[in-house]
């Protein structure tokens, strides 16, 4: 493969910056914004509370005036975990909220109750009953409190910040996510007059305001999609072209692709380019940011599986994520999983095969294996690829990969 490929919005940040439109008793314009069904998913939720959308390619401008819905739609939210953020923006700016317990990818248990336990500290009654969490707070209006979050969540630590934007006084969340996804989502709140600091560390402070204005903001080029982009680069010894990307978003991608064999030169601030070159083993453990991301952890399985050597691939984030092992194995390799780990020694090549996606990101990684293996694969549950790839086999394609989408019965 060669030539050049563009990175599009992050998924992560737009589906909580979605959320994030509800605070503002206004009009707002969200630029970036990647076409994928998630997305998509979260418009609808919004819809249903009644904000008004409208989309013109990348830019899409939500009306969030006449908000009145306070419950979320129970079918929604069950197919999109991160759809379960607007009850902060909800609480905080009408004083109730009730939203069903999310549902999303098969990836283990991500419990709501870091969410819950930070907007009691501020205040909320809440109460779980039939598969729905209902919210309200007396007064309604949330008060500002200290938060140390056990786990630092990003989806709890997102929740936190958008509550507190519109409560009384100061909130400090301790041990908070410091992912690059925060630190978009605080900085989309301050472009509408939100008073928030240190997004990005440990320690964040929201200094609450009664309301919020209208902005026009650009959401962050998606690391993960940048990520799989620089994988393909080094599984296919090619040279690839990533731009529209933040490498300073990248750096534990970047370095571990340089200590498996795949030098990645930045061409520009935004540019980064795959030099490829032997590839050896290399071991990996996930970790919240800024250790290596779990939504690459796949896809660099993929990649050790053809490096020479053994690699030992820890998963820490999340139970339940190794389930892509099993179709590694159809195609050749040759993985042992004890417990949260697997052990990958490299084989010389993998073989094409028919296989299964079980989640998001497993889907990108044998679609990597399936660019690098000998003869045909063919992968299903292409319904996971949408939720997070734009347009992906057309990038593929317009780097000469053959690759196509088609219509599959054994």
């Amino acid at each position: 493969m060669q030539g050049e490929v563009k990175i599009s919005g992050a998924k992560n940040s737009a589906l909580a910056i979605m959320a994030g439109t509800l605070l503002c008793e206004d009009e707002c314009r969200l630029n970036n914004m990647p076409c994928l069904v998630d997305v998509n998913t979260m418009g609808q939720v919004l819809s249903s509370l009644g904000v008004k959308i409208e989309k013109k390619g990348t830019t899409w401008d939500f009306d969030c005036r006449d908000i009145k819905a306070v419950k979320a739609p129970y079918d929604l939210v069950s197919q999109l975990r991160a759809s379960f953020f607007v009850i902060g923006p909800i609480l905080t700016r009408l004083g109730v909220a009730q939203v069903p317990l999310p549902g999303g990818c098969a990836i283990g248990s991500r419990p709501v109750d870091l969410h819950v336990r930070g907007l009691q500290a501020m205040g909320a009654h809440v109460t779980i009953e039939h598969g729905v969490v209902n919210a309200s707070v007396k007064g309604g209006r949330l008060k500002g409190t200290k938060i140390f979050l056990d786990y630092p969540s990003v989806g709890a630590t997102e929740t936190i910040i958008m509550a507190a934007t519109l409560a009384e006084g100061e909130t400090i969340i301790e041990n908070a996510a410091k992912e690059p996804e925060i630190v978009d989502l605080a900085n989309f709140c301050n472009s509408m007059g939100a008073k928030i600091r240190g997004a990005g560390t440990d320690s964040i402070v929201i200094e609450g305001v009664d309301r919020l204005h209208t902005t026009d903001y650009h959401i962050i080029p998606d690391r993960i999609e940048a990520g799989t982009f620089l994988v393909a680069g080094a599984i296919t010894h090619s040279e690839i072209l990533v731009t529209s990307v933040n490498p300073e978003h990248l750096i534990p991608v970047i370095s571990k692709l340089e200590e498996i064999g795949c030098q990645i030169k930045q061409e520009s601030a935004t540019v980064l380019r795959t030099i490829p070159g032997e590839l050896k083993a290399s071991d990996i453990e996930t970790l919240p940011h800024p250790g290596f991301p779990t939504d690459m952890q796949a896809q660099f399985m993929a990649l050790l599986t053809i490096s020479e050597g053994n690699s030992l691939v820890t998963e820490t984030v999340f139970e339940n994520r190794l389930r892509h092992v099993a179709e590694l194995q159809r195609m050749g390799a040759n993985i042992k999983v004890k417990g949260n780990s697997a052990l990958v020694s490299g084989v010389s090549r993998l073989s094409g095969a028919p296989v299964m996606a079980t989640d998001l990101r497993a889907s990108a990684a044998l679609v990597l294996a399936g660019l690098a293996a000998d003869g045909k694969t063919i992968v299903q549950g292409l319904q996971h690829l949408d939720r997070g790839y734009e347009n992906l086999e057309q990038k593929f394609q317009n780097l000469g990969a053959s690759i196509r989408r088609i219509s599959y019965t054994r």
